[in-house]
């Protein structure tokens, strides 16, 4: 078949958006979410208004909730209508047909074929993730993906690896959890349309975020856990960090830079908030060095400070927002 392309990206021109920048603390937040941030970069759509749901993360014990762009937020803001994909032949043929009528496909995928995971997962570790298609090629087996924070291609025998290829399609093997993203009635609002329906989501995060401080829970939990982590190693304490540590301080970053961006300069409330909010990240940024030293090393230490910081920054971010938002 011929080559099939929705957005006409250019790998070797494609620039990520500001938020993945190297200075950034956390330059991957997660999958999705970084995802998200590109897939709309590329159409020339603004990422920032959508970054209202990282106001009601919650602490759930033994991880941070995993921030997701809520498909209605993608409706209400730009139009787009998210679908999940019933994966019933091939993810290729699916991804084939659905690329060539203009829809994005997105599926999980396995870091391991994945070359821009290269130094950590990519022919060393099977892991699961998320990937957007957006350039197909089924007769040379090439790809171009969205990834994280960038687009990316891929060949050969990453081609098969991403979509099971080299034998027979068997329809007994669980399937790949698929979407497929319609962009006919995409809309380009102006940045006041934009801040104004923004600022409702705002109002309705809020609304969702916990009950009880989560940091405090949080802070409650991470001495103990990490009395347990000491016991069994690094690498555990590497898939904690990710699940607690890295959920949290990632998703206060994209917060902060959500507020400063609904705030247009106007130095309201929302950027004393957004103060608050980047104490976390940076503490949480902090946290996850200073555990793993102690992990590492078997020898306790002493995170009190740092967890107190993000207790406070909670606490006082929230007041703000309440008190200036609602």
């Amino acid at each position: 078949m011929s080559i099939v392309s929705v957005l006409g990206v250019d790998p070797r021109a494609y620039v990520k958006h500001a938020l993945h920048a190297e200075g950034s603390l956390w330059v991957e937040k997660n999958c999705y979410a970084d995802l998200w941030i590109e897939l709309l970069h590329a159409q020339r759509l603004d990422p920032l208004p959508l970054l209202a749901f990282s106001l009601a993360l919650d602490f759930v014990g033994d991880q941070w909730t995993f921030f997701k762009p809520p498909h209605e937020d993608l409706h209400t803001l730009y139009g787009l209508d998210v679908q999940e994909l019933n994966v019933w032949r091939t993810l290729a043929e699916h991804a084939a047909l659905h690329l060539s009528a203009g829809r994005l496909v997105l599926t999980e995928a396995d870091a391991f074929y994945l070359p821009d995971t290269a130094g950590t997962d990519y022919g060393r570790q099977h892991t699961k993730t998320t990937i957007a298609l957006e350039t197909l090629d089924v007769e040379a087996r090439r790809l171009g993906y969205f990834h994280n924070s960038g687009y990316y291609t891929l060949e050969g025998a990453d081609f098969d690896g991403v979509f099971r290829r080299g034998g027979t399609w068997d329809a007994n093997v669980l399937p790949l959890f698929a979407e497929w993203v319609n962009l006919e009635r995409l809309e380009r609002h102006a940045p006041d349309e934009l801040r104004a329906r923004s600022r409702r989501l705002l109002a309705h995060h809020l609304r969702r975020r916990p009950t009880q401080n989560p940091c405090a829970r949080f802070a409650e939990r991470f001495g103990q856990d990490v009395d347990g982590l000491r016991t069994v190693g690094i690498d555990t304490y590497h898939a904690y960090a990710f699940a607690t540590l890295r959920q949290v301080g990632a998703n206060f970053e994209l917060a902060a830079a959500y507020l400063r961006w609904l705030d247009g300069g106007a130095s309201s409330g929302l950027v004393r908030a957004a103060t608050e909010l980047e104490s976390i990240s940076s503490a949480a940024k902090t946290l996850i060095l200073k555990g793993a030293r102690s992990v590492a090393a078997r020898k306790p230490a002493d995170f009190s400070e740092l967890l107190g910081t993000m207790v406070t920054g909670w606490e006082r971010g929230m007041a703000q927002l309440v008190s200036d938002a609602g």
